[in-house]
């Protein structure tokens, strides 16, 4: 025992009876023993796996090991939403939230999670290799005390709630963005008292958490949708997976431009190259069990497990929809290298386990989409590690917002080009247009009486190919939206022809609903079988090529009509976007313009007769409502189709000297362009465009349902036309597409600037500029002239080419000079409005 003397005589005690300077001797107490790994965890439950995890069985709280052999090593880190809302910003079931890798290392008593960044390569064999750290940055995620260390076993023990139960691996409330309206509905903050840990599953290779996130707010503005019950607490949950780095003998593949796979960015900063890049392609590590055979059964098949939620009528149609990808994978070398299976009602896994793959279903009160096929990968290789397919059953149903479906803002906006800083993996809305397509569909279909069999088989189609679709993503494949031009309009009439095929090059487009013109003629639908691109490009994914030539052969044959390739990077949906009028979506056939020509005259020609064919005796008249709504959605997209031919440019991404590669750039030829011009003339600024018969306004009424109403509740039937009118301006009259039109001038474009906007003037307003002008015309009329005077006067006007602003300028004396007094009253009202608003602009124009 050790003994102390104090320095502080002040402080020495003398007890009674003892000599006067005798100082008493005080013990040093003894040091507390540190408590052992056992002691910290013997009220907790273990949960053995890759990390083992301990949760306290009274407080709930967990504590996690960490091994010697486990510091310095790579991780990944993978999360993906349980269960969310709409309202948080597509924070749905299914969402994936990305992947990253993640180092485990020890600072003196703590642990540390630290991203890698992976974004780049540097060479070995260079001397540059040796700053590979130069200007990076890594990201600390969670510094972690050391609760007790087992030097004997080589264990630490963390408490890990900070790491699990705040956002410190993966932001999950999404910022405010720029602009938001005040009165949006927002989650609060994160509550840290009801957050907490619902489930824990530990594996060799993966420790999964389920984390109920509760964000809370004393009071709320909006109070959010019914999906919510009380909006100041809103619940999150979201599966958390610890991975261990694979070690197999996965291949790298790098991407190529001429065929289209997700992949991971990476930058090879070693490289002298006009193109660095060592992109990573996202795919399966399928192997076979024989090398040396030219068709092999794989060592472990993809396997897709149908969700025992999954409607039992439907499972076939979704077995036999996967299993059709076995075609292309027996083009690469491959027999059965899709699985199916059921699962069982009485699984012990859950759907959101990532060792499974399943496609789930969901019947949301917001479906998000009808069909999401998301991929998680290993960021350092691309390996496709998990998958789920995420179908909703909306899809079968009419249970559709119509107002939004087809009004004047474009849903691709909503659901493709949101993103967080975590989910780098593009939302497919395919569902949606697909739901659009069926509706339309079943609109024909009831509207020419057709029987309960055919409408099962449109549907039944239908399914096949969202399926497709969605497994194709699972795989790797982006979106092809140039794949529409396969077939002719004569040859997607021609229903002998068409049986049992790809109606496209690939199922990964956003094609139309195949309806023919002549209802007699009707044939497929929809895809229900793989494309020619889609076996070419699972060629290139999957081929165990022996040879670097074989390759190289391979994506030669990208010049074949039916193999071309535009991804969503390149397609036109949003005005002013891309320059490719063939990577569109809702489109269809090698004659696009001539298509949807036939859709505009079907739909015309059935306006006539919906209201009797729609009207149901003891209803009310929602079902007509619906009817109208779909029929004016399909106008609309038919004209943004015939827009995108207007100052297009055909884009080819062959290599240079590849046999049947053409110039990169070629303009969409004078005759075609001057079709489409003539096509919008009639069809969508015409005095008569979008016609329906006078007496059909009248019954366009919603069903009431208690106070959820909305008011007022009559039919904007002039907004929702000029939306449809204004979808095509905006493009047609994009900065973009006139800079375009006049530089394409310069190698090839022979329909120039001048004869264009001398047209467009012609088209909406030669029919009755000297007449009188109906309430839809005087609308487009004053829409087309503000945006004239916005070119030449507007804060975006910096953006439009001075030979833009030129014709601009002309038309605008022209209009002025052609609006004369004449007509009935409301007609020279809207002349004098016209020229009111030339004058005014003239005046500011310099």
């Amino acid at each position: 025992m050790l003994f102390s003397v104090s320095e502080n005589a002040q402080a020495q005690k003398r007890k009674k009876g003892k000599k006067k300077n005798q100082v008493e001797v005080v013990a040093k107490p003894e040091k507390k023993k540190a408590k052992t790994i056992t002691d910290l965890v013997k009220s907790s439950k273990k949960i053995d796996g890759l990390f083992p995890i301990y949760q306290d069985t009274i407080t709930g709280t967990i504590q996690m090991i960490i091994s010697d052999d486990q510091l310095n090593k790579e991780y990944i880190y993978f999360s993906q939403i349980a269960d969310g809302v709409m309202d948080a910003g597509r924070i749905i079931r299914g969402s994936y939230r990305g992947s990253k890798v993640f180092k485990i290392e020890k600072y003196f008593d703590k642990i540390e999670f630290i991203t890698q960044n992976t974004s780049f390569y540097f060479d070995p064999e260079s001397a540059l290799s040796k700053s590979k750290d130069a200007n990076i940055s890594n990201g600390n995620m969670a510094s972690i005390k050391i609760e007790s260390h087992d030097k004997k076993e080589g264990l630490y023990l963390i408490k890990a709630d900070k790491l699990f139960l705040a956002e410190t691996l993966s932001q999950i409330k999404r910022p405010n963005f720029p602009g938001r309206p005040p009165t949006a509905f927002k989650l609060g903050s994160l509550n840290k008292t009801k957050t907490k840990i619902k489930a824990i599953r530990n594996y060799d290779n993966n420790t999964d958490l389920a984390v109920e996130y509760v964000y809370s707010s004393p009071s709320v503005l909006n109070r959010g949708s019914n999906a919510l019950a009380d909006g100041r607490n809103v619940s999150i949950k979201v599966f958390h997976s610890l991975i261990a780095m694979p070690e197999n003998d996965y291949e790298v593949r790098y991407d190529d431009p001429r065929v289209g796979y997700f992949t991971t960015k990476v930058d090879d900063q070693t490289s002298t190259s006009s193109t660095p890049y060592r992109d990573l392609v996202h795919r399966w590590n399928l192997k076979k069990k024989d090398p040396n055979a030219a068709i092999s059964e794989p060592v472990e098949p993809i396997t897709w497990w149908i969700e025992n939620s999954t409607p039992v009528e439907w499972r076939e149609t979704i077995e036999k929809a996967v299993l059709q990808w076995n075609v292309a994978f027996k083009k690469a070398g491959f027999k059965n290298a899709m699985a199916v299976k059921i699962q069982p009602d009485d699984a012990d896994w859950d759907a959101g386990d990532i060792n499974y793959n399943v496609l789930r279903w969901t019947s949301s009160p917001q479906p998000p989409f009808g069909g999401y096929g998301p991929s998680f990968v290993n960021p350092k290789t691309g390996q496709i590690l998990g998958a789920d397919i995420m179908l909703e059953y909306v899809h079968f149903t009419n249970r559709v917002m119509y107002d939004k479906l087809f009004d004047l803002t474009s849903l691709h906006d909503t659901f493709e080009n949101s993103k967080t800083e975590e989910d780098d993996n593009m939302y497919c809305s395919l569902g949606h247009i697909m739901h659009e397509n069926t509706l339309f569909g079943n609109t024909v279909l009831k509207a020419t009486n057709a029987t309960d069999l055919e409408m099962k088989r449109m549907k039944k189609e239908a399914m096949t190919a969202l399926i497709m679709h969605e497994v194709g993503h699972t795989l790797g494949l982006n979106h092809n939206m140039k794949a529409s031009q396969l077939f002719s309009p004569e040859q997607l009439a021609d229903a002998d022809f068409i049986k049992g095929k790809c109606l496209t090059g690939s199922v990964m487009d956003y094609a139309a609903i195949n309806i023919t013109k002549d209802r007699t003629k009707q044939g497929q639908y929809y895809d229900t079988a793989v494309g020619p691109y889609d076996v070419w490009a699972i060629q290139f994914g999957y081929t165990p090529f022996k040879t670097k030539l074989e390759r190289t052969e391979l994506l030669d044959q990208s010049t074949k009509p039916e193999l071309i390739f535009g991804n969503d990077a390149d397609d036109m949906r949003s005005p002013g976007k891309a320059i490719d009028p063939r990577v569109m979506v809702g489109d269809m056939s090698n004659d696009q313009i001539r298509y949807s020509i036939d859709r505009f005259e079907t739909i015309n020609t059935m306006m006539a007769g919906i209201k009797n064919k729609f009207t149901k005796s003891g209803q009310s008249y929602q079902e007509l409502r619906q009817a109208y709504y779909i029929l004016s959605g399909q106008r609309g997209s038919a004209a943004n189709v015939i827009s995108r031919f207007i100052g297009g440019v055909y884009v080819d991404r062959a290599m240079a000297k590849q046999k049947g590669e053409k110039q990169p750039y070629t303009p969409v030829s004078l005759t075609d362009q001057k079709r489409a011009m003539a096509a919008l003339s009639k069809y969508v600024f015409a005095p008569d465009a979008f016609n329906a018969p006078n007496d059909l306004y009248n019954y366009l009424a919603m069903q009431r349902r208690g106070y959820d109403f909305r008011t007022p509740e009559d039919p904007k039937i002039h907004r929702q036309v000029l939306g449809y009118q204004k979808n095509v301006l905006n493009h047609i009259l994009h900065p973009n597409t006139l800079q375009r039109i006049t530089d394409s001038e310069l190698y090839g474009n022979t329909y120039s600037l001048s004869t264009f906007m001398n047209d467009l003037n012609r088209a909406i307003f030669k029919a009755d500029i000297y007449y009188n002008i109906n309430s839809f015309r005087q609308n487009l009329q004053l829409e087309y002239t503000n945006m004239l005077i916005d070119m030449l006067t507007g804060k975006q006007n910096s953006r439009y080419t001075n030979n833009a602003k030129s014709m601009a300028l002309y038309n605008l004396k022209n209009i002025k000079t052609m609006a004369s007094n004449t007509g009935n009253i409301s007609s020279r009202a809207h002349k004098q409005h016209l020229r009111t608003l030339i004058d005014n602009a003239l005046k500011e124009v310099k």
